[in-house]
C-alpha cells in the first residue's frame, strides 16, 4: 500500500489512527476492536464491511503490533 495513503488513513467511525498489518492485509482500529481488510492494495474502508473482532483477536492483534513494531496511521 502506497505510505502516503496509510500516513492520512483514518477509520471512518471515530476518525482515529489504524494499525497496518501488511502480512494480514488488514487495518486495525484498536478502540472499537474493528478491522478492515485490504484487497489487492486497496483498503475497503467500509463499517458494514468491517469485522469486529473479539478479546483474543484484538489481544493476539496488539501483541503483534507491539512485537512487530508497528505504527498507527497517524499520530491522534
Amino acid at each position: 500500500m502506497d505510505p502516503r495513503l496509510l500516513e492520512i488513513l483514518a477509520c471512518p467511525e471515530d476518525k482515529g489512527p489504524l494499525l497496518y498489518f501488511r502480512d494480514e492485509a488488514c487495518l486495525y482500529n484498536p478502540r472499537l476492536k474493528r478491522r478492515y481488510d485490504v484487497v489487492d492494495g486497496i483498503p475497503v474502508m467500509l463499517i458494514d464491511e468491517a469485522t469486529t473482532v473479539d478479546s483474543a483477536e484484538h489481544d493476539r492483534l496488539m501483541s503483534k503490533a507491539d512485537s512487530e513494531g508497528v505504527e498507527p496511521t497517524f499520530e491522534g
